[in-house]
């Protein structure tokens, strides 16, 4: 799997600082925030794959959170193949890595979706 650009907002230090520690020796790029406020500034300015959030942050405001995650303007146009990669890992994720009740739910067949899978990199470790 490729190394993924992560955000960890958490309040507590060391968790937060334990997280990054270990997403890193993974070779992930991670940042890492405290509040909710810079955690939306960073999701704004950068690529960021994935957030581990901690829904515990005092005054945390999810609809800005969603805003910046899901925002239309973010300057970049998602490939076609990125799109396909991250709906490949959704479908994977909700079926708990079962490839042929997914294969079934992507309209493929097996052997596509194993293909596909071998392509983005989405074989569990």
């Amino acid at each position: 799997m490729k190394p993924l650009h992560l955000l960890v907002l958490d309040r507590n230090p060391e968790r937060r600082g334990e997280l990054v520690a270990l997403l890193r020796t993974a070779d992930h790029q991670v940042d890492a925030t405290s509040d909710g406020a810079s955690a939306v500034e960073s999701l704004g300015r950068t690529g960021i794959d994935a957030v581990l959030l901690d829904l515990g942050v005092p005054g945390l405001d999810l609809s800005a959170l969603r805003r910046a995650i899901f925002s239309p303007d973010s300057g970049e146009v998602e490939s076609l193949e990125a799109a396909e990669r991250r709906h490949l890992a959704l479908v994977l994720r909700h079926t708990g890595g079962n490839k042929r009740k997914a294969a079934h739910l992507l309209g493929i067949s097996r052997s596509t979706l194993l293909n596909k899978v071998r392509k983005y990199g989405l074989e569990e470790r």
